[in-house]
C-alpha cells in the first residue's frame, strides 16, 4: 500500500489548486492526486465554449504543463476512481481495488452530470457536457448531425447551445421553468438571454417537460415531450445539473447530503478529512448563512487556498465573496454576489446595446450585480456586494455615475 501525508481525491480545478498551493506555502510532505479520469488537471468551462466550437485545444486547458507536477514532486495516479473511504485506518480504496494511505484527506471529486430519469437517457446520441471525453463524443457526431435537442436552460445548456448555433446547427432548448437562467438570474437577464438565442436562431421552449428520448435502431431520433409533440433531433444534450460525488464520504459517516457538509474551514465532520470545491456543502455569508455548494472556478480555488492554509499551520476561514463568468455568442456575462431571494432589480444601462447591468437588492442592500459587456460595473461592483451597500435604486441605475463612486 501506498502512504502520503496527503492524498487529493479529484484532478479538477479544487484538487489541482489545493496541490498547488499547498507547494506554494512550502509544505514538504508528500502529496498524491487520485483522478477519476486519465487526464491531467484541466479548465472545466471551456468545454461548453471553445473546446466544443474547436477554438481551442485541449492542450491549452492544462491548469499546468505536464512537465509541473513531477518538478514539484506531486505524485499524479490518474484514472482510479475511488469507491470507499475509511477514516480509522486513514485509507481510500480504489474500483480497482488499490488502497492508499493518507495522513491528511482533500475530497475535490465535484459531480457528475445528471442523467435524465426518463426511456432513452442512455442511447447514443444522447450526451452530457462534463468532461473532455463528452465533448469529444459530440465533436465527433457533429458532421453527421443537422438537428439538436438541449435539455435545459441554465448555463451549461445556453452555452452550448450558442457554439453549436454558430457552427450551423438546428438547435432547440427545452426548460421546464418559465425561463432561462432561473436558477441563478432575476426576469430581466433571462428574457435578455432568450431574446438574444432566438435572434441566433436558436429555439427556446420553455415551461416544457420531457416524456422521453425517441429512439430508432439503438440511436436517439428526437425528443417527446410530455404533451406528445415530438421533435426530431439526432443529438441530445443533457444539461440539468450534476449530481455532487460525495457517496463514499457520506458511506463513511460524514454529515451531508446534496453535497458533504463542511465548516469554515473546510473541514467535515470525520477527522483528518477536508472537502473543497463544487461538491462541499458549506455555509455562506453571501446566502444568510444557509448552507449551499457553488459550482465555480472562483469556489473551487479560493477553498483550496483555505484547506493549504489549515495543513500549514496558518488557518483562516472561507469568506471569499463569489463570482461567475458565461460566454454566450458575442457576450460575457459576469456575475458577482449571489442574487438568490432579492426582491428588487436595479437596470443600468440599456439592453439594447447589449452592453447592461442588473443590480440585486435585498432588503435594500446590494447583494449581486449581473453585468453583459459591462466590465467595469463587475470589477467595482463587487465592492458593494462585499459592504452590502444601502445605494438608493435611482443612483444605482444613473449608468453615468461609476459604481466606484458609491462605494462606502
Amino acid at each position: 500500500m501506498n502512504s502520503y501525508d496527503i492524498v487529493i481525491v479529484g484532478a479538477g480545478h479544487a484538487g489541482a489548486q489545493a496541490a498547488i498551493a499547498l507547494r506554494q506555502r512550502k509544505f514538504a510532505g508528500s502529496i498524491a492526486i487520485l483522478g477519476e479520469e486519465p487526464e491531467l488537471p484541466y479548465e472545466r468551462p471551456p468545454l461548453s465554449k471553445d473546446y466544443l466550437a474547436g477554438d481551442k485545444p485541449f492542450e491549452r486547458l492544462l491548469i499546468r504543463p505536464a512537465a509541473f507536477w513531477p518538478e514539484r514532486a506531486i505524485d499524479m495516479l490518474l484514472g482510479h476512481r475511488v469507491v470507499a473511504v475509511e477514516p480509522a485506518a486513514r485509507t481510500v480504496t480504489t474500483a480497482d481495488g488499490a488502497v492508499v494511505g493518507y495522513g491528511e484527506l482533500i475530497w475535490a471529486t465535484g459531480g457528475h452530470a445528471r442523467r435524465l430519469s426518463c426511456a432513452g437517457h442512455d442511447l447514443a446520441g444522447v450526451h452530457s457536457v462534463r468532461s473532455r471525453t463528452d465533448v469529444d463524443r459530440m465533436v465527433a457526431e457533429l458532421a453527421g448531425t443537422t438537428r439538436i435537442a438541449v435539455i435545459g436552460g441554465g448555463y451549461i445548456g445556453l452555452e452550448a447551445a450558442a457554439v453549436l448555433s454558430k457552427l450551423g446547427k438546428q438547435v432547440t432548448v427545452f426548460e421546464a421553468q418559465d425561463r432561462v437562467l432561473a436558477r441563478v438570474a432575476g426576469v430581466a437577464l433571462s428574457r435578455f438571454f432568450e431574446a438574444e438565442h432566438r435572434a441566433h436562431g436558436v429555439d427556446i421552449r420553455l415551461g416544457v417537460g420531457v416524456d422521453c428520448i425517441v429512439e430508432e435502431a439503438g440511436r436517439a431520433v428526437g425528443v417527446r415531450l410530455t404533451g406528445g409533440e415530438v421533435v426530431p433531433a439526432e443529438m441530445v444534450i443533457v444539461g440539468v445539473g450534476i449530481v455532487p460525488a460525495v457517496q463514499p464520504l457520506l458511506d463513511a459517516g460524514a454529515e451531508g447530503g446534496n453535497g458533504v457538509a463542511v465548516d469554515a474551514h473546510c473541514a467535515t465532520s470525520l477527522s483528518h478529512v477536508h472537502a473543497i470545491g463544487d461538491c462541499a456543502l458549506h455555509a455562506s455569508v453571501f446566502a444568510d448563512g444557509l448552507p449551499i455548494r457553488l459550482e465555480s472556478v472562483q469556489n473551487a480555488n479560493d477553498q483550496a487556498t483555505v484547506v493549504a492554509k489549515v495543513l500549514t499551520g496558518t488557518p483562516e476561514p472561507y469568506a471569499a465573496v463569489p463570482w461567475f463568468w458565461s460566454n454566450q455568442h458575442d457576450l460575457k456575462l459576469q456575475t458577482v454576489g449571489l442574487s438568490t431571494g432579492h426582491d428588487a432589480e436595479v437596470l443600468r444601462g440599456d439592453p439594447a446595446t447589449r452592453s447592461f447591468t442588473i443590480v440585486y437588492l435585498k432588503a435594500g442592500r446590494v447583494v449581486a450585480l449581473d453585468c453583459v459587456n459591462a466590465v467595469k460595473d463587475y470589477v467595482q461592483g463587487r465592492a458593494l456586494v462585499l459592504a452590502g451597500a444601502a445605494i438608493p435604486p435611482d443612483r444605482l441605475a444613473d449608468a453615468s455615475v461609476p459604481l466606484k463612486d458609491m462605494a462606502p
